[in-house]
């Protein structure tokens, strides 16, 4: 008789020299593409700015530093699903912290976390109110970085959400609030939909399916608030300026990311110039990705898809969700507390309208700056947010 492993094992990050010292040279032989002049960001990641970000990252960035850091968090892994999972766990030192499990996205990882992590474990250390404190169970998504590659098929968002839920269950923790992003934003709102006998609340800073995703009409329009009108207008023309010029990475990653990953696996510097895009195109930022997020926060970033070697099974989440059984359908009614940190520089605009037909929202803020990765750009924000909405279900 087969027994289900349910250990959870001490894991600590400490990337071999060699791995090192192959980067470099891959660095060092970079076979650099043309570019037309004057096209800036359009085409693309511009030659001159990628040029001097590897040069910072070949003869500046420190990766041993950034290990240490990472290696500041306790980390495990555990086997669940049949998956190899890793995941930071944060015990606040405050005895009666709330449970929180905050998820990441893709092109992201548990670095995204590294400016909150303090202030959400620690409040009484940041100049909080003690009673704001989390105990924060920080995994990676089975696939990206330390919990890939994944070894079988099948592991969309729905399956993941379970996946978390059996992990809380074996840390012990009764009930809990989720939160996410991107794809965290879909893991959290599913695992708060199907547990919300153990879910207390869901914070997101991204709402899935809650934008315009086709042109709104006069009857649709006639019955909003003049703000929601409005709101509802730049919704539509930020979907259809994402459709025509931004799509193209999930298209490719949701049909082929075989293909896509024998680039990206091989050649850092396609690794680099596929994730730094988004990093200068989904956040708050005026002409490079630094205006908005940390530089070498954004090549740890990189590194853990790189010295993982999870482009490809990172990817597959896109394959696997634009191939369920559930492709198409809306979204799943969640009668679980729901909180929305809306920041202004997202992907989509979200509208309250229709989020409210299937979702509990009993929090709606909108910033005045942020984007994509909130947690990097604009962490006091962020956590000032999810301080306010688990507070107010005490």
């Amino acid at each position: 008789m087969t027994t289900t492993d349910h250990s959870i094992s001490p894991f600590r990050i400490d990337v071999p020299q060699s791995d090192l010292d192959d980067l470099r040279i891959r660095l060092d032989l970079t076979r650099w593409p043309d570019e037309l002049p004057g096209v800036g960001w359009a085409y693309g990641v511009p030659r001159d700015y990628l040029r001097e970000l590897v040069h910072h990252w070949r003869h500046t960035y420190d990766w041993r530093t950034a290990e240490a850091r990472l290696n500041a968090w306790p980390q495990f892994t555990t086997t669940i699903d049949g998956a190899h999972l890793h995941f930071a766990h944060l015990r606040s030192p405050e005895p009666d912290a709330t449970p929180l499990l905050m998820t990441h996205g893709w092109p992201g990882s548990i670095v995204e976390f590294t400016k909150v992590a303090g202030p959400l474990t620690d409040p009484r250390a940041h100049g909080g109110d003690p009673a704001d404190a989390f105990h924060l169970v920080l995994p990676s998504i089975p696939g990206f970085g330390f919990s890939g590659p994944t070894k079988d098929t099948g592991w969309e968002f729905k399956r993941v959400a379970r996946a978390f839920a059996a992990l809380m269950e074996r840390l012990g923790y009764e009930r809990y609030g989720v939160q996410g992003g991107d794809w965290g934003a879909a893991i959290s709102r599913e695992l708060g939909r199907v547990r919300a006998d153990r879910v207390i609340g869901v914070h997101l800073n991204l709402l899935p399916a809650a934008g315009a995703s086709a042109e709104p009409t006069a009857a649709e329009l006639e019955p909003l608030g003049a703000a929601e009108r409005a709101r509802t207008l730049a919704s539509w023309e930020r979907m259809r300026e994402w459709t025509r010029e931004r799509q193209g990475y999930a298209d490719i990653q949701s049909t082929r990311p075989q293909t896509l990953a024998y680039a990206l696996t091989d050649s850092p510097i396609g690794q680099l110039a596929w994730i730094c895009e988004k990093f200068k195109e989904w956040t708050d930022s005026a002409s490079r990705p630094e205006d908005a997020v940390d530089r070498d926060d954004m090549l740890t970033n990189v590194m853990l898809y790189w010295l993982t070697g999870t482009a490809n099974s990172s990817a597959r989440i896109y394959y696997e969700r634009s191939h369920a059984d559930y492709w198409g359908a809306p979204p799943e009614p969640s009668s679980t507390p729901t909180a929305l940190a809306d920041f202004p520089r997202d992907n989509f605009i979200p509208l309250r309208h229709i989020a409210e037909r299937r979702d509990n929202i009993m929090r709606w803020t909108s910033y005045d700056r942020g984007g994509h990765f909130p947690a990097m750009e604009v962490p006091e924000l962020l956590t000032g947010d999810i301080r306010a909405f688990f507070r107010s279900l005490r």
